[in-house]
Formats: structure tokens, C-alpha cells, sequence
């Protein structure tokens, strides 16, 4: 019980968001299949950083210092945050996935297009992240080789596109494509989660990084902006231009 109230006292804003993304899915998708993407998302995403930590795959080759250990629930060698922040994030990801594409896209290219932007949120995360000793996450984990993008691998992006890809997609195939009926909580939870991470990008005072967080995420905006607002192509209509 202790690690449990130590826990929720070091990482409130990541219990905020989880209860966030609680109340929308299960306005989304019903408590059932909330229940269902948690479930499949934690598990999946403990055995991708259990692999990083050991031969650097998928996110590339970390450790984490145990610096909380004692003072907030570990599974194993990783804090319990870690992969339960994913099941969020992925969520987040799904609905604004869903919000553009609407029933357009097959179920594996949903996955994707989630996957990418879920790893898009990962360029602003992970940067601050591994600088968690100049805010209140602290130093909890170190890449083995310094990145080229603020101290990140590049392969770690790659592994978030892939492991995004993989949970949306498994979540699909687990319920028979149920995609839900309001991604619109899920997607404002997206830009919040955003929205925390470059304000704690300003207040550490990494400034490059704010700039392109925010130019890359304007530009994304913009690119999702203009998909969603192109007009389906149904029967007929090529004919009635010609």
C-alpha cells in the first residue's frame, strides 16, 4: 500500500491523464472494451521495453537507475508508469487516427496512421524524458549511447511507430474492428498530453526543442486538417465529374 499512495504521489499527472483516458473511452468504446485496450496495451508495451533494457529492441538499449525504487511500484526493473502511460498515449493516438480517417481506412492502416502519431508525441516526450533530473520526473532512465536528437536514438521512434502500430491494430482484431462512436474525448486528450509536454519543455528551457515540437505539430495539424476535410470518393461520383 505504500508503494501504491508513493506512486500516485510522485506521478499524479500521469494518473490524471490515465482516469482521462478512463472517462473517454469508456464513452467511446464502453467500459468493456476500455477494459479490453488496457489490457492489451500493458502487457505489450512491458514486454517491448523488457526487450530494451536487455538487447535494445525495439526503442534501442536503456537502463532504468532504480533511483524510485522503493518509493513507487516497479514491475521488475521498470517503473509501473512507464508502460501504463502507453495505454493512454495509444488511445489518444487511436481516436485522433479515427477523428481523420473516420471508417475511410482499413484496420491496419488506422493502426498505422495511429502508430505515427503516437510516436509523433513521442518527439517531444522522450527529449525530456531522459532530462527528467531538471524537472519533477527525476533521472529514472538512460540510454546506454546518446541519440542524435536530443540525446534520443532515432531507432526509438521507430520502436513507438511499431509498438503503436501493434496495439491499436491488436485491439482491433481483438474486438472485431470496433472502433467506437466518439473519438473526440480521445483526441482532445492527445493535444493535452501534447500541451503538458511542451509546457514542461518551456520550463526546463530547452527552447530548440520547443520550437520544433511546435512546428512539427502545426504541421501535422495541418496535414490532418486538410485529410479530414477532403471529400469522399463514393460510387458514381468519378462518373458524374467525367
Amino acid at each position: 500500500m505504500d508503494l501504491v499512495l508513493g506512486t500516485l504521489v510522485l506521478r499524479p499527472y500521469v494518473f490524471g491523464f490515465v482516469a482521462c483516458f478512463l472517462v473517454a473511452g469508456a464513452l467511446d468504446l464502453g467500459w468493456r472494451r476500455t477494459l479490453v485496450f488496457a489490457g492489451w496495451v500493458w502487457p505489450l508495451v512491458w514486454a517491448a521495453e523488457f526487450t530494451s533494457t536487455r538487447v535494445g529492441v525495439p526503442f534501442g538499449f536503456y537502463h532504468y537507475t532504480g533511483a524510485t525504487r522503493g518509493r513507487e511500484l516497479y514491475v521488475v526493473d521498470a517503473p509501473l508508469i512507464d508502460s501504463l502511460s502507453f495505454t493512454f498515449l495509444a488511445y489518444a493516438a487511436f481516436s485522433l487516427a479515427r477523428g481523420v480517417l473516420g471508417n475511410r481506412a482499413g484496420a491496419w492502416p488506422l493502426a498505422a496512421t495511429g502508430g505515427v502519431l503516437m510516436m509523433l508525441l513521442d518527439v517531444v516526450i522522450d527529449p525530456i524524458a531522459v532530462r527528467g533530473d531538471r524537472w519533477f520526473l527525476g533521472r529514472i532512465f538512460y540510454y546506454v549511447e546518446e541519440g542524435a536528437y536530443f540525446g534520443v536514438p532515432l531507432v526509438n521512434f521507430a520502436g513507438w511507430a511499431l509498438v503503436g502500430t501493434l496495439a491499436i491494430g491488436g485491439y482491433v482484431v481483438l474486438t472485431r474492428d470496433a472502433r467506437g462512436t466518439r473519438p473526440e474525448p480521445g483526441m482532445a486528450l492527445y493535444y493535452a498530453v501534447l500541451a503538458f509536454n511542451l509546457v514542461v519543455t518551456a520550463w526546463i528551457r530547452e527552447w530548440v526543442l520547443l520550437g520544433l515540437g511546435l512546428l512539427l505539430h502545426a504541421v501535422t495539424a495541418a496535414v490532418l486538417y486538410a485529410v479530414r476535410r477532403r471529400p469522399a470518393v463514393g460510387p458514381g461520383m468519378e462518373s458524374q465529374k467525367a
